[in-house]
């Protein structure tokens, strides 16, 4: 089993930035790709954001150039980094784990491993 923690959700006014963080514990061999994904009221849960543990990363063209993802092995943490937020950026923002091909990255079936969400609202 592999536990994710997120932290670092709050709310700021449009162009603002917020940095999330994600600590993975237990078996956390147990993946190879992690992922930020985001759900807001009566919206599918949607990836933003993800990471394989090579380094390599990839992201939703509605986050292209506003978003950065980075993880840090020594902590097994990957973070979010938010800048330029806008107001169609409020969800709820999950990290998840798994062991998957970096194409199916934005599938949320294909994660294993989830946190409980922290709270991202962006206000104009």
């Amino acid at each position: 089993q592999v536990q994710m923690t997120e932290s670092g959700g709050g709310s700021v006014q449009a162009g603002g930035s917020l940095r999330l963080s994600c600590v993975a514990s237990g078996y956390t061999y147990n993946y190879n790709f992690l992922a930020w994904f985001r759900q807001a009221p009566g919206k599918e849960r949607e990836g933003v954001a993800g990471i394989r543990t090579d380094g390599s990363a990839v992201y939703d063209d509605s986050v292209k150039g506003r978003f950065q993802i980075s993880q840090d092995k020594a902590k097994n943490t990957v973070y979010l980094q938010m800048n330029s937020l806008k107001p169609e950026d409020t969800a709820m923002y999950y990290c998840a784990a798994g062991y998957l091909y970096s194409r199916n990255w934005s599938s949320a079936p294909n994660f294993g491993y989830w946190g409980q969400g922290t709270q991202v609202t962006v206000s104009s």
